[in-house]
């Protein structure tokens, strides 16, 4: 018993065979009974029915034809049938998909050209200044002026001096409004890390001791939910297309996947399949271990190689 096991799609066949054999037996015995009950209306069993005097030996009208006749043979017959599909039911063995991990799955050809990751984005630089214009300075002729003349400006007692009249002062322009305000600083954006002191985990494995078990099982989890969930594209299957598809993102600091994009691409929809499963981790909401730089969480930029590889 405990060394019974049966696949789902050797019960599903089980019960299908049982449920058929099941419906024969039913359409068999309903034959049966409908041909004795024709026999029986036609007279074949009145003589028999004459010959039992006793009360419970005629208790049926037509005794070959009785339906509780056979009562304990299908009784033993159900009985049967139930302990067979209990049998069926504790033998059924549900067993998991085998996910295959190539060799070497972390590990990369060739180190990956790109640009490191950028913090902020730098200003533009200012125009250039337009060109000065040259103008041509017409020669200025110099013309002679004629001295001034002398004007005698002494007065003695008999000399009349006018009062000046007041001068008029005129409004004063109103004074030029301030200078606008300068823009307001941009926003701060922390930087982002390629290699830390403690780089992040994949969750699963945090009830582990030392640092380095705790890598070698979030590695091994990772690669499983990935390779659990990459469905090899159509395309590439038909073209024959292999080949490792890498893709970069950023764990943050809460532990989610953030800016993820593909960085190498073998082509026929492997890259596009590499990324959505790389996004699944948000839509699953599976959150990393971040990484520790300096004894607090920064976030870490992580390049995750995926190869495709036809069996």
């Amino acid at each position: 018993m405990d060394q019974l096991s049966i696949s789902g799609g050797s019960l599903a066949i089980a019960f299908a065979v049982i449920l058929l054999l099941f419906i024969g037996l039913i359409v068999m015995m309903r034959n049966v009974y409908k041909s004795r009950t024709e026999k029986g209306i036609a007279g074949e069993y009145t003589e028999d029915a004459e010959k039992n005097s006793s009360y419970i030996e005629n208790r049926a009208k037509y005794e070959r034809v009785d339906v509780f006749g056979l009562s304990s043979t299908f009784f033993n017959f159900g009985l049967a049938l139930a302990v067979g599909l209990s049998l069926l039911a504790f033998a059924w063995t549900q067993y998991e998909a085998e996910i295959v991990i190539p060799e070497g799955a972390l590990e990369l050809d060739e180190e990956i050209e790109m640009e490191p990751p950028r913090t902020a984005e730098p200003p533009p630089p200012p125009p250039p200044p337009p060109p000065p214009v040259i103008e041509e300075v017409p020669e200025e002729e110099l013309i002679e002026e004629d001295p001034p003349e002398f004007e005698d400006t002494s007065i003695d007692e008999e000399t009349i001096i006018k009062e000046a009249p007041p001068e008029v002062k005129e409004d004063k322009a109103p004074p030029p409004p301030p200078p606008p305000p300068p823009p307001p600083p941009a926003p701060e954006v922390e930087e982002i890390f390629k290699v830390v002191e403690q780089m992040p985990l994949f969750p699963g494995c945090d009830d582990l001791g030392s640092y380095a078990e705790k890598k070698q099982c979030a590695d091994k989890k990772m690669l499983e939910f990935i390779y659990g969930n990459i469905k090899y594209p159509a395309i590439a299957r038909e073209n024959g297309v292999e080949g490792m598809a890498v893709v970069s993102f950023v764990v943050e600091k809460d532990g989610s996947v953030t800016d993820a994009k593909v960085v190498r691409n073998p082509g026929a929809k492997t890259g596009e399949e590499a990324l959505r499963v790389v996004n699944l981790m948000n839509e699953k909401g599976i959150k990393w271990t971040p990484g520790k730089q300096g004894g607090r969480n920064v976030r870490v930029q992580f390049n995750l190689p995926v190869k495709f590889q036809l069996e």
